[in-house]
């Protein structure tokens, strides 16, 4: 009786690993080229300001692809399965990193990014495929951590290992991480299993693969319209933080690639440490909603100080103080993953992927000119934070937005009381 009592948990906990480590590898690609991304722009540019600029430019490519296709690959992947929609992905990081890698001009690397974007949306299918193998709201915050802890992973051992390459040369990581990338197609192709049965799958429909459509599908979901909003303020203050990291890290401190590739490495220790080892108890202890406040809170004085820091291991005690602020986007993520049904997962998950696809798209626009405003600056002034005081503006008007939604969802939950009470 035992032996068969439980099959679809012992089925999950398989499955689970697998696609740890599918993001584990896919993580460890991307972080690979982010210290020496900016510098790389450098090579094709003439100053500073136009570093900057084009470096936004690259950034929005990818961005725009993948907004685009995002909700396309989710439906795809609600109607054939995650595990195809996966490996198109790969193919797509792999054709991204070498092409990026052998690069003769700006207009090279802006057409293999948005070509990039198009084909990856391996965040989302990896989403989706855990709220396929989950149960639990409970369960499901806990595993989409443990994602959060691989990314955090693989931006620990990526960005290192991508500073120490791109020291020798800055083509260097691109071709490494288009390795790892065909590496993680062999291994898909021969290890991971699917996770969406047969009977779960719905017809793809254009309809529903539109991202706007998608959006205000997802805005609609069981009320989350304010939550959804506090979701894309928080991706476009992380994204922000982001993308201006190594540039900003150049202009104040002087940093290199060695450098950017260690702070980030730092960050990745974090995220591992709370997503993989302390969200379990921080989830029991505060409960999602909470705990969600709690990380803008923490993100939003951990950016002031990040603008205010004048001192490069300054940025190491922020990193590490600002614990809680690397699990609001799995937090937020799924709480609204919960209020989707089993057969719609892939496409809710999607246009998540595609408001931060968009937010993305944003994010240069509003950090590059912050980034050449200040490029200029003496290092002490301590207006060069600005882009970090911006994101802190986000993270606060994020927590607003959160605490709204939160607030009215224990109003209607009390609600029923008083009625239930008058019919007795």
């Amino acid at each position: 009786m035992n032996m068969t009592s439980n099959p679809a948990k012992r089925d999950s906990n398989a499955a689970m690993p697998f696609i740890m480590l599918t993001v584990l590898i896919d993580m460890m690609s991307v972080g690979l080229t982010v210290p020496v991304m900016a510098p790389l722009m450098g090579s094709f540019t003439a100053s500073q300001a136009d570093q900057a600029f084009w470096y936004g430019v690259v950034v929005v490519a990818f961005a725009i692809g993948n907004f685009f296709a995002s909700p396309i690959l989710g439906a795809l992947s609600d109607a054939y399965g995650r595990r195809p929609v996966l490996l198109l992905g790969f193919c797509g990081l792999a054709l991204n990193f070498f092409a990026t890698g052998f690069a003769t001009a700006l207009w090279m690397l802006v057409a293999v990014r948005l070509v990039g974007g198009a084909m990856q949306a391996n965040g989302a299918v990896a989403n989706a495929y855990v709220a396929d193998i989950t149960a639990t709201p409970e369960e499901r915050a806990r595993r989409f951590g443990m994602l959060g802890a691989m990314f955090g992973l693989g931006f620990i051992l990526g960005p290192v290992l991508g500073g120490l390459l791109g020291a020798i040369h800055l083509q260097l990581p691109f071709i490494v991480a288009g390795s790892l990338a065909l590496l993680n197609l062999l291994y898909g192709c021969f290890v991971l299993p699917e996770s969406l049965p047969p009977e779960r799958r719905r017809p793809f429909a254009w309809s529903m693969a539109n991202p706007f459509t998608s959006l205000r599908a997802l805005a609609r979901l069981d009320g989350n319209g304010r939550l959804v909003t506090a979701f894309a303020l928080t991706t476009l203050a992380q994204t922000i933080g982001f993308i201006i990291w190594v540039i900003y890290g150049n202009f104040k401190f002087g940093w290199g690639p060695q450098e950017s590739g260690w702070s980030l490495a730092a960050i990745g220790v974090m995220s591992v440490i709370v997503q993989g080892v302390l969200l379990k108890g921080l989830l029991k202890a505060l409960g999602s909603h909470r705990l969600a406040m709690a990380g803008m809170f923490s993100a939003s004085v951990a950016n002031v100080l990040y603008g205010l820091a004048n001192e490069g291991w300054m940025f190491y005690a922020i990193i590490v103080a600002n614990g809680l602020g690397y699990i609001v986007t799995s937090t937020i993520q799924s709480i609204i993953s919960s209020s989707a049904d089993a057969r719609s997962q892939g496409n809710t998950m999607g246009a998540v992927s595609s408001i931060g696809s968009l937010m993305a798209v944003v994010a240069p626009v509003l950090g590059a000119p912050l980034l050449a405003l200040i490029s200029e600056m003496p290092r002490s002034d301590w207006r060069m934070g600005a882009p970090f005081y911006f994101c802190c503006l986000l993270q606060a008007s994020a927590a607003a937005f959160a605490l709204w939604q939160f607030r009215r969802d224990r109003g209607r939950v009390a609600a029923p009381k008083p009625a239930a009470e008058a019919a007795g």
